[in-house]
């Protein structure tokens, strides 16, 4: 049996420069997984952390870090949009969130994340509530087109849906590699992408309605920063990205072009709720890259609150639209 991958923090040193954390200061790590980030924070002496993870596999990881940093390491087991519950009116200085499924639950062929090993397909972070076996048992070919097609951006999604309809009338699809040899059968083997790839990914990410979570945590982490308050924000695919760079963009007031042929109009947005020392992304470094493939496609954004009110939400359009897990939960 081969040995686990190391856990990396990904692009740990541009993490702790935007940050910048301070004796005295409270941050908010908001993915814990295997607390890199939480334990590169606590060796700045006299900085606290409130982690937040909702796999309970973190518990021994939790333990000992509770032993080693005592007073200065909380942990909260639950979502990250949930935040503001776990800060319980504390002032923060800082939050990280590094989005996305982590090395650990991958490695782990029971959790069902990866068609690389063989495993129950589940994919829950939280390992409660319908699971993506639920998903693909119960819901309709339409939403299982619309599924694969915006939160796995397959093109081919019509055709991953039409053949997981067929072989559940002959039998239940509950493993890893069920799932992987009908994609593969559906899309063939080419190129050094794995069929199932984006199919597992959408499945993940509705499961977990990770797109929403991540939504909420940014609105939660505008109204928990304090003036002068640092969010950075790793993740490793467009659609995350995308709700990120969009949130901070209009949240540091810049507005959607407007045609040069209609009249000018009065700004009536809220004043820049945060300032953005880049307006791109960060990427990994070369030598990173080198050692940890799960760097390759993560972007780095990173924004810090101003002393305006955070903005409204009503009417705000930044999640694609697609199904929602509450509508597995009607038909399971």
């Amino acid at each position: 049996m081969s040995a686990a991958r190391p856990h990396y923090p990904v692009m740990l040193p541009e993490v702790m420069h935007a940050l910048s954390p301070k004796s005295g200061e409270l941050f908010i790590d908001g993915t814990f997984g295997n607390g890199g980030y939480s334990r590169a924070i606590l060796e700045c002496d006299g900085a606290y952390v409130i982690a937040i993870d909702r796999d309970p596999n973190v518990a021994a990881t939790v333990a000992a870090m509770s032993e080693e940093f005592g007073e200065r390491f909380t942990f909260y087991n639950g979502a990250f949009s949930d935040m503001s519950e776990a800060a319980q009116g504390r002032a923060v200085d800082g939050i990280v969130l590094d989005i996305g499924v982590s090395s650990m639950q991958i490695d782990q062929a029971i959790r069902g994340f990866s068609f690389q090993k063989d495993g129950p397909l589940d994919m829950r972070m939280a390992q409660d509530g319908p699971d993506a076996a639920d998903a693909i048992a119960h819901l309709s070919h339409s939403d299982l087109i619309q599924i694969f097609r915006v939160y796995g951006e397959e093109r081919r999604a019509k055709r991953c849906a039409d053949f997981i309809m067929r072989a559940r009338e002959e039998a239940p699809i509950t493993t890893t590699a069920q799932l992987a040899d009908l994609m593969a059968q559906a899309l063939g083997k080419s190129g050094k992408i794995n069929p199932a790839t984006r199919v597992f990914q959408a499945l993940r990410i509705f499961i977990n309605d990770e797109l929403g979570e991540l939504y909420r945590a940014l609105i939660a982490a505008e109204a928990l920063l304090t003036p002068g308050g640092r969010l950075v924000v790793v993740s490793f695919h467009s659609l995350e990205d995308r709700i990120v760079k969009s949130f901070l963009r209009r949240r540091a007031g810049e507005t959607q072009g407007q045609s040069r042929y209609m009249p000018e109009s009065a700004d009536t947005s809220p004043a820049p709720s945060f300032i953005l020392p880049h307006r791109s992304a960060l990427t990994a470094s070369k030598s990173e890259l080198s050692e940890n493939v799960r760097s390759r496609s993560a972007k780095l954004r990173s924004a810090v609150r101003t002393d305006a009110p955070e903005w409204p939400t009503e009417g705000e359009t930044l999640l694609p639209r697609a199904p929602s897990l509450a509508m597995l939960g009607k038909v399971a």
